[in-house]
């Protein structure tokens, strides 16, 4: 029976799940920048069906019988309005048409769904996030997926109008492919030009000239004929390759649509061979940050795919998309020969120095295209700092940091090359928020002396600067842990005409806000970094800064707040000359409210609440009244 008079099924009839309903919903009501996606989605499909079957062959040959030959076939009938795409790959059981059909089990999904409700370009995400086959019905009043498994003599039927529903039944298996899968599509009256050779041709030859196994097109009253030959882009000379041709396969092998940021394409050849067809995207992949943090670059041994989960390259240069073929690799390698082949050792330590050799080129000869991608990809990348020391001094060299000598991007080059006489360390504040950290009163004795501190706004870097040793020779230090040690450096500015407050009121100040504020704070004392603020908190000399522990807080809800801050003065400031007059006269109900509201204030300059949020407006209100004579 062809595949345009196929007829529904009878058999028992399913409701989707939740999230593939509301799917299937969006995809059919949304606006989409092309639809074009539906034939590259099922043609990858029917690729990677092919690929697995390639693989389980290896230990099973039975598997082949009778057809041992891997393709994609798609047949149009202009007059019926239909399409179908087949494969002779894996095939599905009913159990598996119902799990990948019928469910979204996908971690992503529920992130695509989001993404896709907010944004109108919603066909850009569909490859990124898993779910191609459901972008079908964009183009299709129903979808009838005939499905038999390699080796088995049951063949399935799964059809759907995509409103809600599904049916799954039997099917006779002289009317279903031998081994494979077909994707009959019914298309919708505007869609009916997908049925036409052109489209088809452009579509194919647009996304997916490059798959590893041959596609064959035939359309209704002509010869069958080759679209796609099945041969290896990355099997190929540079010479050979064209940039369109790059972007096509990098559009497949990362379900993106953007243009590749960096195109890596290289032989390595001596003790091992194999080639390497590798992009580092213009865009962020919706699972830059996903937990698991598993690379996508796909594994092939001579031609073979293998896996898409081989350790090929270390967790912070997870962006990177593509394949690696190996010859020398055996085909049957199993998931614990993957995690400790010293072969895939050899791999993924060759293709991550070939990355940052050419990232660095990069930066080096073209820097607008350079801070691009750092500014995606930075955060992923700086894990490499304390993930992996080897690469340290590669990678502070590619780094990119915000400071405070402007907007622009520096490197810590630059910033060395800015080192004041007398500087010995590199200066850095860690929060969450750049705004915020540029207006961190902790800043301003270096502001005034010039020195540039980096403003470290990613939560991976109060990491990596606990481990970090320093970089040409200079170790990095917090502004906001010890002692500033800024005495040796002459300040730019001019020096503020009003003198210091006498050391007898300062001392008796202190003297007075330790007893009041008690284990609060782990001492009070005068500072040497505050120039415009009157107080702020600094972490003790030894032991994590402060975003570092409040970040080990937050993970550890109930572990407590870690050790207590230490609280400086500025001794130049009027308001706390002031106070040190009102310590020296004995003042007790002054300075008490005074102590609430100066360690509250140097909380609120954190960016942090006061630990008694209560207390401090009472003590606010009291000032306040006494400074207007009320009450």
């Amino acid at each position: 029976m062809s595949t345009d008079t196929i007829e529904k099924p009878a058999g028992e009839t399913r409701a989707f799940e939740a999230d593939v309903s509301r799917l299937l919903h969006l995809m059919v009501h949304s606006v989409y920048s092309s639809r074009d996606v539906f034939l590259r989605e099922l043609v990858s499909n029917a690729a990677d069906a092919c690929e697995k079957l390639r693989t389980l062959a290896l230990t099973d040959e039975s598997l082949l019988s009778g057809d041992p030959t891997l393709r994609i076939r798609i047949d149009a009938d202009r007059e019926a309005g239909t399409l179908a795409i087949s494969d002779t790959g894996i095939g599905m059981s009913r159990e598996e048409l119902v799990t990948n059909l019928g469910t979204i089990a996908r971690s992503g999904t529920r992130a695509f769904l989001e993404a896709l409700e907010n944004r109108e370009a919603g066909s850009a995400l569909i490859g990124q996030f898993g779910v191609g086959f459901y972008s079908a019905f964009m183009v299709a009043d129903s979808v009838t997926v005939l499905s038999r498994r390699a080796g088995s003599d049951e063949a399935w039927a799964w059809t759907s109008d995509g409103s809600g529903s599904y049916t799954i039944a039997p099917v006779d298996p002289a009317e279903a492919p031998a081994r494979g899968t077909r994707v009959l599509l019914t298309l919708k009256d505007d869609a009916k030009d997908f049925a036409e050779a052109e489209t088809i041709e452009r579509v194919v030859r647009q996304y997916a000239a490059h798959v590893p196994v041959p596609i064959d097109l035939a359309v209704s009253g002509e010869e069958p004929r080759q679209l796609v030959d099945g041969s290896a882009l990355w099997l190929k000379s540079k010479s050979d390759v064209t940039p369109e041709e790059y972007r096509e396969f990098y559009g497949l092998v990362s379900g993106g649509w953007d243009e590749p940021a960096l195109t890596l394409h290289y032989r390595a050849e001596g003790r091992q061979e194999y080639s390497v067809l590798a992009f580092v995207p213009s865009m962020k992949p919706f699972d830059l940050f996903d937990p698991d943090r598993k690379g996508r670059v796909k594994l092939y041994v001579r031609r073979m795919f293998i896996t898409d989960d081989a350790n090929l390259l270390p967790s912070w240069l997870r962006f990177v998309r593509g394949v690696v073929d190996s010859e020398d690799l055996p085909l049957n390698l199993s998931r614990e020969m993957l995690q400790s082949n010293p072969l895939i050792e050899a791999i993924n330590k060759g293709l991550t120095g070939r990355l940052l050799t050419e990232l660095g080129k990069l930066a080096e000869n073209d820097a607008e295209a350079y801070l691009k991608i750092w500014e995606n990809f930075g955060p992923v990348m700086k894990e490499g700092l304390y993930e992996a020391p080897d690469r340290r001094d590669a990678l502070f060299n590619l780094a990119r940091f915000r400071t405070t000598a402007g907007d622009g991007w520096r490197s810590l080059k630059e910033v060395l090359a800015a080192f004041r006489d007398n500087q010995t360390a590199f200066y850095f504040l860690t929060g969450d928020n750049l705004d915020t950290l540029k207006a961190a009163p902790q800043l301003e004795g270096f502001r005034a002396r010039g020195v540039e501190v980096l403003l470290l706004a990613d939560p991976v870097d109060a990491f990596w600067v606990q481990t970090a040793l320093g970089y040409e020779g200079k170790p990095f230090k917090s502004v906001t842990q010890g002692a500033a040690d800024l005495e040796l450096i002459a300040r730019v500015d001019a020096e503020a005409s009003a003198p210091e407050a006498p050391p007898a009121d300062l001392a008796a100040l202190v003297t007075a806000l330790k007893e009041k504020l008690g284990a609060a704070v782990s001492d009070v004392r005068a500072s040497g970094r505050l120039a415009e603020s009157p107080v702020c908190l600094v972490a003790p000399d030894f032991g994590p800064d402060r975003q570092f522990e409040r970040l080990m807080s937050r993970s550890r809800p109930g572990a407590g707040a870690g050790s207590a801050p230490i609280l400086e003065l500025n001794p130049r400031h009027a308001l706390i000359r002031a106070l040190g007059e009102k310590a020296v006269a004995g003042n007790a109900d002054v300075l008490e409210d005074a102590a609430v509201l100066l360690l509250g204030q140097a909380r609120i300059l954190d960016g942090e609440a006061p630990t008694d949020p209560a207390g401090f407006a009472k003590s606010l209100s009291r000032l306040m009244a006494g400074a207007l004579s009320v009450g």
